[in-house]
């Protein structure tokens, strides 16, 4: 029997009361969150929507550049990073591979204003706009010949009210993530120890919060003689 039916009562309600759900969009966690949590809110996290769209501007930036010959070849050579920053982290040789792209690649560009587009908007807090901007995106996407866009916007529209979702609500994966980052960061600083209560220990001195105040705030000397 699965754990969660064998747990505690107050445990499965506390499961039903939750409103607002973030995960990502992999199908078991949204089957798991439905079957759990029949009443909650389920909210996509940005990110890897986001990640859809930039895997799918690599794909097309691999089959260009595959395909691409002379000078058409020269323009996109090197652009990988160029065309997955954002526009204001973007140095002045890539502001310059960008506009070649611009001027010598037109799919390649689509691709890359698409993943720009997606972006923008999930910035927005209106969600009657972000709506009818997102049913744009998904058509724009449909018919802009690049097959791995076609992809994304298949995802998106099965997905789109949980998307939307984060617009209303801004919530996100983000400090869950992050968190994990450190204590997995915090492992691999605690190779050697002889057991798992020394890493709890360290995980719970390091990510919570505690203020200590030692008596002394460094090497402790011999007294003199």
């Amino acid at each position: 029997m699965h754990w969660f039916t064998q747990a505690a009562p107050f445990v499965q309600e506390r499961a039903a009361a939750l409103e607002t759900i973030s995960v990502d969009l992999s199908p078991a966690f949204t089957s798991a969150v439905k079957g759990r949590c029949p009443d909650a809110t389920i909210v996509y996290d940005r990110f890897h929507v986001q990640r859809l769209a930039h895997d799918a501007l690599d794909k097309v930036r691999r089959e260009q550049v595959r395909e691409a010959i002379g000078d058409d070849a020269k323009a996109i050579k090197r652009t990988r990073w160029a065309l997955q920053k954002n526009p204001w982290n973007l140095s002045a040789l890539e502001t310059a591979k960008l506009a070649a792209v611009q001027r010598t690649n037109r799919s390649l560009y689509r691709a890359y204003l698409l993943k720009e587009t997606v972006a923008a908007i999930l910035d927005r807090r209106q969600v009657n706009v972000a709506r009818d901007k997102l049913l744009d995106w998904t058509d724009w996407a449909a018919r802009s010949r690049l097959a791995p866009f076609r992809t994304v916007a298949r995802t998106i529209r099965k997905h789109f009210e949980g998307i939307l979702a984060y617009v209303s609500t801004g919530l996100s994966n983000a400090r869950a993530e992050a968190r994990v980052g450190t204590v997995r960061t915090i492992t691999k600083r605690s190779f050697g120890f002889h057991d798992p209560y020394s890493l709890i220990g360290l995980i719970m001195l390091c990510c919570s919060g505690l203020a200590l105040s030692p008596a002394f705030h460094g090497p402790v000397l011999p007294p003199r003689r």
